[in-house]
């Protein structure tokens, strides 16, 4: 049985969150050995496959592990949050050239939030959403056909 929308949401909140936060602890911690962009990245590349099957299985009740394009779009959503998330990290750092990460933690985790809120309608209205049954190549295909009157050879009328 698929959850409705606000299980979904709170699933999607407790898979996403959760994987979110443990996230926002390692990009700063591997932003110590290389840039922050490409920490945030690779993070970002991370999460998202490991998301990507938590919401197929428990957030959106699929029922089967995503496939190439559930990763893909998924990954798009992903591309977008992660442009926010920099572009949230790029201002502070204008602002305040040397926050804290304290600082640095609370603006990653608010635009991660609001981007977070954006990836689950995409993912919820158009990646996993369920448009009726789709075939594919290893699903056979049901054509309805109706059966024809049959007409005589000849008429009686005639």
């Amino acid at each position: 049985m698929k959850p409705g929308p606000f299980a979904s949401f709170v699933r999607f909140v407790m898979c996403g969150g959760g994987v979110g936060v443990l996230s926002s602890f390692a990009v700063p911690l591997l932003a110590a050995l290389m840039p922050w962009a490409a920490a945030n990245a690779l993070i970002t590349v991370a999460s998202t496959v490991l998301c990507t099957e938590l919401h197929a299985l428990f957030t959106f009740g699929t029922g089967r592990r995503p496939g190439w394009r559930e990763h893909w779009q998924s990954a798009g959503s992903a591309t977008a949050a992660y442009a926010a998330t920099s572009a949230a990290i790029l201002v502070l750092h204008t602002v305040q050239p040397s926050p804290g990460m304290l600082t640095e933690q609370i603006v990653y985790l608010s635009a991660s939030g609001l981007a977070g809120i954006g990836r689950f309608l995409v993912l919820r209205l158009f990646v996993f959403a369920d448009h009726g049954t789709r075939a594919t190549a290893s699903t056979p295909v049901a054509i309805p056909v109706r059966p024809t009157p049959a007409s005589p050879a000849f008429s009686a009328a005639a």
